[in-house]
């Protein structure tokens, strides 16, 4: 692309997750520890922060979206926790089930989950590169 027509990334904007019910969705991320920045129900749409972060995870109600399970391989959304094996167990506790066991990674460990509409996100933690994470 010439110079006179390149453009410039500045960074991200939304992440969209399609769902089938908002309600749902909300109460879902909700007990997952997701906060809700706004709500749009007449829209079909939620914004969930992560963090003090802006912008965040947008849900978006897909008419004649069900239920269904992660089709694999999947894109996955991942969150930075403080640690990754405490946040499996706080899902656990919420009725949330692990895709698996929380797993290690280079820079520390990990888990994922789905939601009722097969969306991926992953939970990590840098307790082996603690230099590589947010400090809080």
């Amino acid at each position: 692309m010439p110079d006179e027509e390149s453009y410039e990334l500045l960074g991200f904007d939304n992440v969209l997750l399609p769902v089938g019910d908002l309600g749902e969705a909300v109460g879902f991320y909700e007990r997952a520890g997701f906060a809700v920045g706004f709500r749009f129900d007449e829209a079909g749409i939620a914004l969930l922060r992560v963090g003090k972060e802006m912008p965040g995870i947008l849900l978006r109600v897909e008419e004649e979206l069900r239920h269904r399970t992660p089709p694999w391989p999947s894109a996955r959304v991942w969150v930075e926790v403080p640690d990754a094996r405490a946040a499996a167990s706080a899902l656990a506790a919420a009725g949330i089930r692990a895709l698996d066991e929380p797993l290690q990674t280079a820079t520390g460990w990990a888990v994922e989950i789905a939601d009722p509409w097969g969306n991926i996100l992953g939970f990590t933690d840098y307790t082996k590169r603690r230099e590589l994470g947010r400090t809080g």
